[in-house]
């Protein structure tokens, strides 16, 4: 196996700013006597089949250079490989996208934070979250949601990704105009009814934020082995931008529509696709089974 680390780099995360900044980050890492390989992405999904490439060729440590989507794609190009191989697999992070939310639980300095992990070392059992659909299988280490937060991202993605936060705050407000509540029918762990109630969103968690800065899963924890599922029901538009804020500190749980359990087994029983974001991304899947991989995943944070 290789010893060096493979940094996949997305140039265009953070409307540009990894593209500027990635070099030097790589640079400093390699001064300081880390063997760091590196390869740009050339477009949407590229990152999955680097990483897959990067696997095939031995290497078994990866540096996402980007945003929460490039680390998506990466664990999508190691799942389920290194789980059919017995290997085990690290992800280190040099967070120069545009929201940043898996690495919040670990830290608030970002970058700094990020660069000061991979160059001690320190690795982290984190579980990853298997998703079965019609279409097929994906992984992840964030969180994945439907309802009004996959609403939201789909437009932030849209129309408004350049501005950064700035643009998911206002595709939150525009997505306040259109508002929908819907029933996504699902049943946790052993229990025999499925639930078909109507909700504002429902979110499936191994970690603590989404959007940058919001705390949608205060209890997620990425390595407790299960997946933490936070539901806020029919909530109206005064009262979601009321309670908008407490999204950011999490005691939106406090309200009487909102709840929160833990499962490791989800089973969905929908008739048809819906939109789910998942780490930032947004994909249009008809969701059929979530399970939880414990400690999967090694990440450097």
């Amino acid at each position: 196996m290789k010893k060096e680390m493979l940094a996949i780099v997305n140039r265009a995360a953070g409307g540009g700013r990894a593209g500027k900044l990635a070099a030097g980050a790589l640079d400093k890492l390699r001064a300081s006597g880390i063997k760091v390989d590196a390869v740009n992405t050339s477009g949407p999904g590229d990152a999955t089949q680097l990483a897959r490439d990067g696997y095939a060729k031995g290497y078994r440590s990866f540096i996402s250079v980007g945003g929460d989507g490039t680390g998506y794609e990466i664990v999508n190009g190691l799942f389920p490989e290194a789980l059919h191989h017995n290997d085990r697999v690290a992800l280190g992070f040099l967070p120069l996208g545009t929201g940043n939310s898996f690495l919040r639980d670990f830290s608030k300095n970002g970058l700094q934070h990020a660069t000061e992990a991979l160059l001690a070392g320190k690795r982290r059992r984190c579980d990853v979250l298997k998703l079965t659909h019609s279409g097929g299988a994906l992984y992840y280490i964030n969180l994945l949601s439907v309802g009004f937060t996959a609403d939201v991202t789909a437009l932030a993605n849209r129309r408004f990704k350049s501005l950064g936060e700035a643009g998911y705050i206002l595709a939150v407000l525009a997505s306040l105009m259109r508002l929908k509540r819907r029933a996504f029918p699902l049943r946790l762990d052993a229990t025999v009814e499925f639930d078909n109630e109507r909700c504002l969103f429902l979110t499936f968690n191994n970690s603590k934020y989404t959007g940058g800065k919001m705390m949608i899963a205060p209890k997620a924890e990425s390595d407790s082995g299960l997946i933490e599922y936070v539901r806020w029901g029919t909530i109206g538009r005064l009262a979601l931008l009321k309670n908008f804020p407490t999204l950011f500190d999490g005691t939106h749980l406090n309200h009487p529509r909102a709840s929160r359990s833990s499962a490791t087994r989800i089973e969905f029983q929908l008739e048809g696709p819906v939109d789910v974001m998942v780490d930032g991304e947004v994909l249009t899947i008809q969701p059929k089974l979530l399970e939880v991989l414990p400690g999967a995943l090694d990440v450097i944070a």
